[in-house]
């Protein structure tokens, strides 16, 4: 009988595959990888015969105990899932991940000429399942190697979330002293065109050569390996799904190009600082929610018993509630839930447009939104950010909430630049 690992060749009516048995959740399809290094799922249905070639073989790793290198910075790796420290084994077929310093350093060995590697997991789990409490335990963490006097700090952590919880620990981490750096990776360490070196060792190189402190993302600065970017914590999003350099400052700058050297767009002063950590109520309950046609006064309602409320809209900050005609009654209904809102609730306002502010002075619905007490006129933070920024300021500052949003606390508010000119350019 066949087991994952075994290279097997499967016959079905149309076709005949050879490959590696792969593990797969879905009982109804068998996965095999293929020589050229795809997935291909075929149904167990229309298979017609198993033959096995070639039984697995157990690998056992031959990475010795690390060792210390005088001179070196120390640089502590929390593992919070993704795909960064993982990597099939091509014998077993199995992905394994890899979390303890002397596999890393067996992956990427290269990182132990830059630092004094420890690391160690957190939360191995897919970005997406990401809660407030995952933030607090993360930053509790944190807490910790700070006390320990690590020079730094990386976080590896599934890409389709990384922006929320940069932007988390941004907020909870106050006078960080030393910088913590969040990695993915948008390709398997396994694959040709995996991004994971490359973005590990320039999170790496510049924790020790940079002298700098706070929170911020390493990721590919364009599609080419070369050079990463350090992006912004509170001003950043991923912009698209596969590509490498899929992670872009919006309204604002990269805080530096990393490759063997740092390339500043503008070098922070370092200060000396204590950190306090404030962390999340995990209870708080707060909702996004995006304008768009068609829209019903019930998709609002669902927010009555939450604790605050981010709005999405189109354009400069706007959404679908005045009536033009008998085909609109249903916005003079959304007006009146959100008016109903604002009176239990924090509600702000952000565009959807990506690039670019709010700005609800211009038009006449955006005037009678701040009118009904709508916070974020004249802010360029991003939808993502504000539900951070909204939940955080909820656990630890619920009194002081509307003059604190429209304070740049952590770098989430910026200038009026057309960046998106530059971000089209690439």
């Amino acid at each position: 009988m066949a087991s994952t690992g075994d290279r097997v060749k499967i016959k079905t009516s149309k076709e005949t595959i050879e490959g590696i048995l792969m593990p797969n959740p879905d009982k109804k399809i068998v996965m095999i990888k293929l020589d050229n290094g795809y997935n291909i799922g075929l149904e167990k249905k229309l298979i017609q015969s198993t033959k096995v070639i070639k039984k697995k073989k157990e690998t056992k790793s031959n990475a010795k105990k690390v060792k210390n290198k005088k001179g070196l910075p120390t640089i502590t790796i929390l593992h919070c899932g993704g795909t960064i420290a993982s990597k099939v084994d091509y014998e077993t077929g199995a992905v394994k991940a890899k979390f303890k310093p002397e596999e890393l350093l067996e992956m990427f060995p290269e990182l132990g000429k830059i630092a004094n590697v420890q690391s160690r997991l957190v939360a191995n789990m897919m970005s997406e399942n990401m809660r407030f409490a995952h933030y607090n335990s993360i930053a509790k963490e944190v807490e910790k190697e700070v006390k320990n006097n690590t020079q730094g700090i990386i976080i590896t952590h599934g890409t389709d979330t990384l922006h929320y919880t940069a932007a988390a620990l941004a907020f909870i981490l106050e006078d960080l002293p030393i910088p913590v750096i969040l990695v993915g990776s948008q390709r398997s360490s396994d694959r040709g065109s995996s991004d994971a070196f490359l973005n590990l060792k320039c999170a790496a190189q510049f924790i020790a050569k940079a002298n700098w402190q706070g929170v911020a993302i390493c990721m590919h600065a364009s599609a080419e390996d070369g050079k990463c970017a350090i992006l912004s914590a509170t001003k950043s999003r991923k912009m698209h799904s596969s590509r490498r350099d899929a992670f872009q400052t919006i309204n604002g700058e990269e805080i530096a190009l990393v490759s063997d050297e740092i390339k500043w767009t503008k070098k922070p002063s370092k200060k000396e600082s204590k950190l306090k950590v404030k962390l999340f109520k995990e209870n708080i309950k707060v909702g996004l929610i995006k304008a768009h046609p068609q829209m019903f006064a019930e998709e609002l309602k669902v927010f009555e018993n939450f604790d605050g409320l981010i709005l999405e809209g189109t354009g400069l900050g706007h959404f679908p509630i005045e009536v033009y005609d008998s085909k609109t009654k249903e916005h003079d209904l959304i007006l009146k839930e959100i008016q109903k809102l604002t009176k239990k609730i924090p509600v702000a306002m952000t565009t959807q447009t990506i690039f670019g502010g709010v700005n609800m002075n211009v038009y006449s619905p955006g005037r009678k939104l701040v009118e009904l007490g709508v916070l974020g006129n004249g802010s360029d933070i991003t939808a993502e950010t504000a539900l951070i920024k909204l939940g955080w300021l909820l656990s630890n500052h619920p009194k002081e909430l509307q003059e604190l949003w429209k304070q740049n606390l952590r770098g989430e508010l910026g200038s009026r630049r057309n960046y998106q000119k530059d971000f089209l350019k690439q």
